[in-house]
């Protein structure tokens, strides 16, 4: 009886082992199309930044990439070097990209590079997008203190 037992429960983790390998197979192609065809966006849970130390985000923030137009809506916490004559609009904007590169560093992790311009600013953004699903965000500037997040890849682009 007990020998039944244990035989059921090993079988019963060897299917749930093969349904997480599964689930991270179909996770992995998901962001290798998502990376290819520049439609995705990473919902952000987290941000690391230089003055305050690490923050947890409310889950509306996200950053996403719609072909050639960068979509950002972050939060910012730092010290902006320059003020602005317009309302502040920080890291909420709707860009096209100046410039786009991306390259896989190892096996797992798919790295872009993407530079784009606001009324206010220029930024520099890299983006580790892990076959995980999880992504780290790092932001630099001409006028602010750089800052960065962490988050995952959303279904929805």
């Amino acid at each position: 009886m007990i020998a039944a037992a244990t035989v059921l429960l090993m079988w019963g983790g060897c299917a749930t082992q093969q349904e997480r390998n599964e689930q991270r197979a179909r996770m992995r192609q998901a962001v290798e199309q998502a990376v290819a065809s520049r439609q995705w966006r990473i919902d952000v849970q987290s941000m690391l930044t230089l003055r305050y130390g690490a923050r947890t985000v409310t889950p509306d923030f996200y950053l996403e990439l719609r072909g050639d137009t960068l979509v950002s809506y972050l939060p910012y916490l730092g010290q902006a070097h320059q003020a602005t004559l317009t309302t502040p609009i920080g890291l909420n904007f709707k860009a096209p990209l100046l410039r786009y590169a991306d390259r896989h560093l190892k096996p797992h992790v798919s790295q872009m590079e993407m530079d784009v311009k606001t009324q206010e600013d220029n930024y520099h953004y890299i983006i580790d997008v892990y076959d995980t699903g999880e992504a780290d965000i790092r932001v630099s500037s001409l006028y602010r203190d750089p800052i960065s997040f962490t988050g995952t890849v959303s279904d929805q682009p």
